[in-house]
C-alpha cells in the first residue's frame, strides 16, 4: 500500500489522505485548508491527484476541514461513492451549503471563480452513502470499518484492512469529558500503522466539573458588571454542548435567568439533527437519554431564544444587558459573531469567552492572545472586553487522552504518523508517544508518500 499526505500534515486543517492498493485509490477525508481566512489560497489550486481516478472517499466526520473540498472533487470529475456514518451524512448537506456561501464571497474578493457551486453540492449528496459503526464494507481490495471517535455526533475513526495490513485513521478524537455523547472507542485489534491527530497534542484540558464551574463563574461576573457574555461557537457540537451546560445551570438555579440567544442559523439546523438522534444509544450516553425520556429537552430551556433571520437578530442588540449571545463562527472567521465582536469588544464590562481551538492566523487567535486591537471587516476595533478561554469544552482529545487511545495499539503498531496539529503540538505528542509507549513515530510533510 502507498499512503500520501495531501493535507493535515504539520497543519490542523485540510485533512486529506490518499491510500492506494492494487490500482484502487481511496481518500480519507477531503477537507478545506483554513487559517488566516475561512479558505486558504491552496483550496483554489487544482488537486495534486486526478479526481477522476479516485474510487471512493471515506469521511471521518462533518467538520469543514474534513469535508469542505469534496464538492470541488466532484466538480473536477470524481464520480465514486462517499461513505460516512448516518449523522455525518445528515449534517454534511447543511455544512457544505453554508460553506459554499462563504467560499463564493471569498472567491469574489480574490477575483477567482468559486471552487464549487450549489449544484456541485447536490451532486455530492447524491453520491453519499451511509454506513453504521462496525458495518464492514469493501472498496476494491480495501475492507473499511468505522469506529466511534467520540469527537462530534457520528464521528468515526476509520480502520482499513488490505494486503494483510491494518491502517487506522483516527480522524479527530473526542474529549472524554463530554456531557451527552458516548465516549469514543479504543481499537484493540492488532494494527500496523496509525495516523493520530494532534490538535491538543501538548495540552491538558480542564475536567468536566472544573469547566462547568468556570462557565458559572464567568456568567456571574458578567452579570455583576451588567455586561454581555459573547461566546463564539462552532455550529457543530460546541453550540450543542453550551446549550446542554446552560440548561443544567438554569435548571438547577445556579445562574439567574437572563436572556440567552443563539444567533447561528447553521447551528440551529444542526441542533435539529442532534435532536433526531438523541434517543439513540449508539450515539448518546445514558444521562442524555434519561433527560429526554423524563421530558427535559437538553437543548432548550426557559430564557433561550433561537434567531434564524437577521430581523430576529436585531432583537438581540435591542435587549439590554446582562445577556448571553452564542454566535457563529467558532474562530471568528466569518458569520454573525463578527457583528457582535464589533459591537461588544470595546466595552470593558463585556466578556468574550472562547470554548474551542483557535487556529494560528485566525481572528479568534488574535483576540485570545490579547492583541490591543484587531481588524474586523476593515475596521480597527480596540479590545477592551475581558477575554476568557475554557479549553475543556474542546471537542478534541487532549494529550493524555490521545496517548491513552494510542496505547491500546502499542503492542502491534509499526509506526504512528502524527498529523492534524500545528507543528509544535505534533512534536510534543510525538515525543510523548515515543517515550511513554515505545512506539516509532513520524510527523509527515505535505505531499509526502510512504510505502506501508
Amino acid at each position: 500500500m502507498k499512503l500520501t499526505f495531501y493535507g493535515g500534515a504539520k497543519a490542523v486543517t485540510g485533512a486529506n489522505y490518499l491510500l492506494e492498493s492494487g490500482g484502487t485509490k481511496i481518500l480519507i477525508d477531503c477537507g478545506l485548508h483554513q487559517g488566516s481566512s475561512y479558505s486558504e489560497d491552496i483550496n483554489f489550486e487544482p488537486f495534486p491527484y486526478n479526481p477522476k481516478e479516485i474510487d471512493a472517499v471515506c469521511v471521518t466526520h462533518a467538520h469543514i476541514d474534513h469535508i469542505g473540498r469534496i464538492p470541488q472533487l466532484v466538480k473536477q470529475g470524481f464520480f465514486g461513492h462517499i461513505f460516512s456514518t448516518p449523522p455525518t451524512r445528515d449534517m454534511a448537506d447543511a455544512l457544505l451549503m453554508d460553506a459554499e456561501h462563504i467560499l463564493s464571497l471569498e472567491a469574489s474578493e480574490r477575483e477567482l471563480p468559486p471552487i464549487y457551486v450549489v449544484g456541485d453540492i447536490i451532486k455530492t449528496m447524491g453520491l453519499w452513502r451511509r454506513r453504521s459503526y462496525h458495518e464492514k464494507f469493501n472498496i476494491g481490495p480495501f475492507e473499511i470499518e468505522f469506529y466511534d471517535a467520540g469527537h462530534v455526533l457520528g464521528s468515526g475513526s476509520i480502520v482499513v484492512r488490505a494486503e494483510g495490513r491494518v491502517v487506522v485513521f483516527s480522524g479527530d478524537l473526542g474529549n472524554i469529558h463530554k456531557p451527552f455523547l458516548k465516549q469514543g472507542e479504543l481499537i484493540r485489534e492488532p494494527v500496523d500503522y496509525v495516523l493520530i491527530e494532534s490538535t491538543y497534542g501538548g495540552r491538558i484540558h480542564e475536567k468536566l466539573d472544573e469547566r462547568k464551574g468556570e462557565l458559572e463563574r464567568i456568567i456571574h461576573e458578567t452579570i455583576q458588571k451588567k455586561g454581555v457574555l459573547l461566546i463564539p461557537a462552532f455550529a457543530l457540537e460546541r453550540t450543542q454542548e453550551m446549550l446542554f451546560e446552560l440548561n443544567e445551570l438554569v435548571e438547577h438555579k445556579k445562574i439567574p435567568r437572563i436572556p440567552i440567544f443563539v444567533d447561528s442559523p447553521l447551528a440551529i439546523k444542526l441542533t435539529a439533527v442532534y435532536e433526531k438522534y438523541v434517543s439513540d444509544p449508539v450515539y448518546f450516553n445514558n444521562e442524555a437519554i434519561n433527560h429526554m425520556q423524563s421530558g427535559d429537552n437538553i437543548f432548550d430551556f426557559p430564557g433561550l431564544r433561537f434567531t434564524l433571520t437577521q430581523e430576529e437578530s436585531k432583537i438581540i442588540s435591542k435587549t439590554p444587558p446582562p445577556k448571553i449571545v452564542i454566535a457563529g463562527a467558532g474562530m471568528s472567521q466569518g458569520g454573525r459573531v463578527l457583528f457582535y465582536e464589533k459591537q461588544y469588544l470595546e466595552d470593558q464590562n463585556n466578556t468574550i469567552l472562547f470554548v474551542g481551538f483557535q487556529a494560528r492566523g485566525s481572528l479568534g487567535r488574535a483576540i485570545i492572545e490579547k492583541n490591543p486591537s484587531v481588524i474586523i471587516s476593515g475596521e480597527k476595533i480596540h479590545v477592551r472586553a475581558h477575554i476568557e478561554s475554557i479549553s475543556g469544552y474542546s471537542a478534541h482529545a487532549d494529550q493524555t487522552q490521545l496517548v491513552e487511545w494510542a496505547s491500546s495499539m502499542k503492542n502491534s503498531v509499526k509506526k504512528i504518523f502524527v498529523v492534524q496539529g500545528e507543528e509544535d503540538e505534533s512534536e510534543v505528542l510525538s515525543e510523548k508517544i515515543k517515550n511513554k509507549l515505545g512506539c516509532e513515530t513520524h510527523i509527515p510533510s505535505f505531499q509526502e508518500s510512504v510505502m506501508l
